[in-house]
């Protein structure tokens, strides 16, 4: 036995598959408490997804020695439709205004519950008479969203209550911050039952075995609780930076990526079975076939999701090692947990289909081997008509908007009170109230940095906070649009402008707007950087692992107009059919990094089975075995991968309802149509110049029909 057969053997040997299960037994039990607790390390305020060398980052620390920066507004605005405000509206307001000063909190089980209010300002009437407004600075310390969400419902059930047709919200920093936790909040478990779900219901579709799909779920499962142990403890102690989205989508590329595996090794060990009478040798044999190629796409996704450790968002850069983390751990498990249950199983497992020593591989003569059939005799006309009609649906990414995504934008179902109470703000006070813009300068050029501000164009009630500290002043401004609008963006660069002119202020600009300016800025700079370094490494992957360079380079083009199709049909989507505002600018990147990744994945899953027999059999036949061999699995893993990330539509946010339709409808793209017919038609139109320049590339082979050899550098037919 060699080297390569003695490792694949390990995890299924008649002694060593139990010293496996006994060690993931020990993972589990150490990462279950681990993992319950990854809630508590995410970081979901936008100032924490900052660059460091971002101007507004640089506020935040400096303001910090002048005004609490645990601190979010929450701005309550009281209204009566198309009526002015009465005394009694005003008597009510005050005396609302005493009760949210005088709120406790309990976010942490503390006894006793502790002051969450820092201050309250008003409540101030609109100057057309028909609103009042009242800001309450709510005091998040380390408790951030968790403590928001129940703080804004106690806020809410205080304004809402008693104002005989006086109607109250609650918006701002603190009103939208406590609705985008009360909508994660505890959906983790919701989305974790909603992906099992899917998977059960596609394994059972695809074995066609009322027991089989547990084995892989319950390796699934033990990856999940790990990944996400390993990802806390990194969190806690490493400074790794993880927020709600990150988390989320951890669940559905744990389930999808490790099922995918599972699908892989299952498939190949089910050949072996009717090759093999012993279950251990097939699972070692299947192993050794197929490991390689779950490892080489285990690894691309693994790569190309640390490629984001260079952007400079760290919300971007901490989702590349958490999801590395999430695929790593789960690789580990298909290639261990998995072949270690499923020998100690058995082929009942299988039941009613089970692989019977010297039965026939269906695959031989199923649904791929046909479509390969099909495609042979016009392989060129096919590849090229498939490449024209992805091509025209990539230009709907004309109509793709990732300007920016304003915060009332972005839930995807629902209107949550704080967007209502936005919209009854800005009719009748500043649009920037509870957001303001904030300046630290240097003392001397106090009043000339403040002449500066005060003189840009919406921007108005400038004034100094506090005293002067270590010889720096701190100034606050109130915008008279929207802080997450182009028009607030505009007025922040403006007023950038104005206070950088300023000889000797070393002044800073920072506050809700131009932290969401930075955010986008940084995300189209991650763009360039990011995608470009990706695809090199997916290249070299490719070509280590095919020993080629023409085929590595056809098949990234061939994932890149994949991503390209999905993402104008979701263009289109999202415009026509969901009717959303727009896209977050960090959108693309993410979805390329997932699609192209995950579409690599396909493409070793199929070329490493293709360059198998290729070299039995020649190139034009080994594709068709290739394809007939493998384009079940791949398109079993497709709908598994696309039904976790559909998922994610679950969650009324537009963000990760955005990303789950983009990577659905684009896995969904490349399993059935790019890998299985574009890819297949490229093989068999250039035949052995696919591996060019190695060896294979010259070969003398069989025939497409597996008679008579002949030289396969001869032209197929068309």
């Amino acid at each position: 036995m060699d080297e390569g057969n003695r490792i694949s053997s390990i995890p299924c040997g008649r002694r060593s598959k139990w010293v496996v299960v006994a060690l993931w037994l020990v993972i589990f039990a150490a990462a279950f408490p681990l993992a319950a607790k990854l809630t508590d390390a995410q970081e979901n305020e936008a100032s924490a997804w900052l660059p460091g060398d971002a101007e507004s980052t640089q506020v935040v620390e400096l303001a910090e020695k002048f005004v609490p920066t645990d601190t979010f507004p929450a701005v309550v605005v009281y209204h009566r439709d198309g009526a002015p405000i009465t005394q009694a509206d005003k008597d009510k307001a005050a005396a609302d205004a005493k009760r949210l000063d005088a709120m406790t909190g309990d976010p942490s089980g503390s006894d006793p519950p502790r002051d969450i209010v820092q201050s309250v300002q008003g409540p101030t009437p609109a100057k057309d008479g028909q609103a009042l407004q009242t800001i309450v600075n709510v005091k998040a310390g380390d408790e951030g969203w968790e403590l928001l969400g129940p703080a804004v419902k106690d806020f809410r059930e205080v304004v809402q209550n008693g104002g005989n047709g006086l109607e109250g919200h609650v918006t701002g920093p603190a009103g939208y911050g406590g609705d985008f936790s009360n909508v994660f909040s505890g959906f983790d478990a919701t989305l974790l039952l909603i992906t099992a779900a899917i998977v059960i219901a596609i394994l059972l579709i695809t074995y066609r075995s009322p027991i089989l799909w547990l084995v892989p779920l319950i390796c699934v499962f033990a990856a999940l609780q790990g990944s996400q142990a390993l990802i806390y403890l990194l969190a806690e102690n490493a400074g790794l930076t993880v927020n709600g989205q990150a988390a989320f989508i951890l669940t559905v590329l744990v389930f999808g990526a490790g099922t995918d595996y599972a699908l892989l090794l299952i498939a190949r060990y089910r050949e072996e079975l009717r090759r093999h009478e012993d279950r251990h040798t097939a699972m070692a044999v299947a192993l050794h076939r197929a490991g390689p190629a779950i490892i080489a796409s285990g690894s691309t996704v693994a790569l190309s999701m640390l490629c984001l450790l260079v952007a400079a968002l760290n919300s971007t850069k901490s989702m590349g090692p958490v999801m590395a983390i999430g695929v790593a751990v789960g690789l580990a498990a298909m290639l261990t947990l998995l072949p270690a249950l499923l020998v100690i199983c058995g082929r009942w497992m299988f039941w009613p289909v089970k692989p019977h020593f010297g039965s026939q591989e269906p695959s031989e003569r199923g649904m791929w081997a046909r479509v390969g059939g099909l495609i042979a005799p016009r392989a060129r006309v096919t590849w090229i008509t498939t490449a024209v009609v992805l091509g025209a649906l990539a230009f709907g990414l004309f109509g793709l908007k990732v300007d920016y995504l304003a915060q009332k934008d972005s839930f995807s179902s629902g209107k949550p009170d704080s967007v209502t109470g936005e919209e009854v703000m800005v009719k009748h006070f500043p649009a920037g109230s509870g957001a303001p813009v904030q300046v630290v300068a240097n003392a001397a050029q106090a009043q000339a940095v403040q002449r500066a501000l005060g003189g840009v164009p919406k921007v108005t009630d400038v004034t100094p906070v506090g005293k002067a500290v270590d010889g720096r002043v701190y100034f606050e401004g109130t915008l008279n649009e929207p802080p997450d609008s182009k028009a607030g963006f505009d007025i922040v660069e403006r007023a950038r402008d104005a206070v950088h002119a300023v000889p000797g202020a070393d002044a800073k600009l920072g506050g809700a707007a131009a932290v969401t300016l930075d955010i986008n800025d940084a995300s189209r700079r991650d763009q360039g950087v990011v995608i470009p370094i990706v695809l090199v490494v997916i290249l070299a992957i490719l070509a280590v692992l095919l020993r080629s360079i023409l085929a590595p380079l056809l098949l990234v083009a061939t994932v890149v107009l994949s991503f390209a199709a999905a993402l104008g049909v979701s263009a289109l989507v999202f415009n026509h059919v969901f009717d959303f505002a727009g896209a977050d600018p960090s959108f693309p990147l993410w979805t390329f990094v997932f699609l192209v990744a995950l579409g690599t994945d396909y493409n070793i899953f199929l070329m490493t089975r293709v360059h198998e027999e290729a070299k039995r059999h020649g190139t034009r036949r080994g594709a068709l075995i290739g394809l007939s061999a493998t384009g079940g699995v791949i398109t079993s893993a497709g709908a598994v991968l696309a039904g976790t990330f559909a998922a994610l539509g679950s969650l009324p946010m537009v963000f990760v309802t955005e990303l789950g339709f983009a990577v659905a409808f684009g896995v969904l793209l490349d399993t059935f149509i790019v890998r299985s017919v574009l890819v297949t038609a490229l093989n068999l139109d250039l035949g052995p110049r696919m591996w060019w320049p190695s060896a294979l590339a010259h070969e003398k082979t069989g025939s497409l029909s597996g008679g008579a050899a002949k030289d396969e550098t001869e032209p197929a037919s068309r």
